[in-house]
């Protein structure tokens, strides 16, 4: 018969067993993608307990793209970074926070998810917007994401630019475009949760240049018919890279439980999650499934226009690139 201090010993034993077995990640993520991981995090942990048994927790940080990735680079200890630029994960690999090869860890150059730039307009589009061009029209005020704080920014200055190419007009036509369209600009925010705060909660600008995605979260928290969603003719081609955070990986030794969450976006049942929140799923049959949600729209890429992201990066965001010299309302 065991004694009470043996019982007592084994009981701590499986104590500290469950305790090793329950781990936890910490998802470091962009401003506008908190509503599809509040859904795929549970589907996530049911997901592991079904297939492995295990008890998983799966914790999430949200600000703009950029400032994460900054976070991420002076130690917080994120297990996984789910953002909407490659850049903001170059950085990491520049600083061996992430792999070097991070694109070649998962399909699709490690972005299992694409998203574009449309614009939200108040209830009945009263200016009358519907395409690019309006947008620099006198008396027109349009609310974007600083694109030195993050990703959503960013990318509606690429589309901006890309559309007047698309359109045949060169690299000065594209300069001026955009310097008309930042002069419309009353406020930069931070990134895309205070932008859409901004234009809705502060009741600021004519139209939001966002993502695709950002029309069901809209809905959701604000209730539907607040805003329109207007499909320019030509936009960006987004892709939502993914990366496990070594440094952190290998202290924690999460180095799986990682992989599986990030494998998990690829799944069917996280393709699936990321249709219902409009981002658009890599799965050629879940995308066909939900085709009354993206609707056609030309699509151009960075490449086509900008050689890389982190040539765009270098020409464009860096400090004392071309933005800094056109944005002027300072």
């Amino acid at each position: 018969m065991k004694t009470l201090i043996q019982r007592s010993l084994a009981a701590a034993a499986l104590v500290s067993a469950s305790l090793v077995s329950a781990q936890s990640l910490l998802n470091v993520s962009y401003d506008v993608s908190r509503e599809f991981f509040r859904e795929i995090n549970p589907a996530f942990v049911a997901h592991q307990k079904k297939t492995s048994g295990r008890d998983v927790k799966v914790d999430q940080s949200h600000a703009g793209s950029s400032a994460q990735a900054r976070a991420v680079a002076d130690g917080l200890d994120g297990d996984v970074v789910t953002f909407n630029t490659t850049t903001d994960v170059d950085f990491l690999a520049d600083r061996g926070v992430v792999a070097k090869d991070w694109r070649q860890r998962f399909p699709h150059n490690a972005a299992p998810t694409t998203s574009t730039m449309l614009f939200l307009v108040r209830q009945g589009n009263p200016k009358n917007i519907r395409d690019w061009d309006d947008l620099i029209k006198p008396g027109v005020q349009v609310i974007v994401v600083n694109p030195k704080t993050g990703g959503n920014g960013r990318m509606a200055y690429l589309a901006a630019w890309g559309y007047v190419r698309s359109q045949g007009g060169s690299d000065a036509d594209a300069q001026e475009f955009v310097r008309k369209l930042y002069a419309n600009v009353p406020v930069l925010a931070r990134g895309g949760r205070d932008a859409t705060g901004i234009f809705l909660q502060r009741n600021i600008g004519d139209v939001l240049v966002t993502f695709e995605s950002e029309v069901v979260s809209v809905d959701n928290e604000f209730g539907k018919g607040r805003v329109d969603a207007v499909h320019p003719s030509a936009s960006l081609l987004t892709e939502n890279p993914v990366a496990i955070v070594e440094r952190t990986v290998n202290k924690k030794g999460t180095a799986e439980l990682a992989k599986d969450y990030l494998d998990f976006l690829y799944s069917p049942e996280g393709q699936e999650i990321a249709a219902r929140h409009n981002i658009r799923p890599r799965n050629e049959e879940i995308l066909k499934k939900y085709s009354h949600a993206f609707k056609p729209i030309r699509l151009f890429t960075v490449e086509q226009y900008f050689g890389s992201l982190a040539e765009a990066q270098r020409v464009h965001f860096n400090d004392g690139g071309l933005f800094d010299r056109l944005y002027t309302n300072r």
